[in-house]
């Protein structure tokens, strides 16, 4: 038979070989969901997992400021006010590009077109090992 005793600030169950061959009737409630972005009363979640870590990176401070601006904004169309803000974060992450990539690295970095039929030959007709060597002997003058 179990039973159950209390000592201090604990509470003991003992139970039987019985009692845990019955299923249990304890329910647990399903979790309650995050407040998201926007909290309940109308203010900014800053904690929220949706702003991947932009509010406490090095420009997080001016994400802040120019995400609030936005927010709040009753210009039309809205946040047209912000364009200070929003210049001050895009300066301050422009000088730290390895933390906020823009994700154009297809602009700084072009693919060179391979002709179809000769995967050794580029588009203008020089192998791939001409033009490297080509292009150590530039940076060599």
């Amino acid at each position: 038979m179990s039973y159950c005793r209390r000592e201090g600030k604990d509470t003991i169950l003992f139970a039987t070989k019985e009692d845990h061959q019955q299923p249990s009737s304890v329910s647990i409630p399903p979790p309650e969901p995050g407040p998201g972005l926007i909290m309940p009363d109308g203010s900014i979640n800053w904690n929220c997992p949706c702003l991947g870590g932009m509010a406490t990176g090095p420009c997080g401070i001016e994400f802040r400021d120019a995400f609030t601006c936005f927010h709040y904004s009753a210009a039309e169309p809205k946040g047209s006010d912000c364009y200070a803000a929003f210049q001050t974060m895009q300066d301050c992450m422009a000088k730290y590009p390895t933390v906020y990539n823009r994700g154009d690295d297809e602009e700084d970095f072009p693919m060179v077109e391979a002709d179809k039929s000769d995967t050794n030959n580029v588009s203008n007709g020089k192998s791939i090992e001409d033009s490297k060597s080509n292009s150590v002997v530039e940076k060599k003058k």
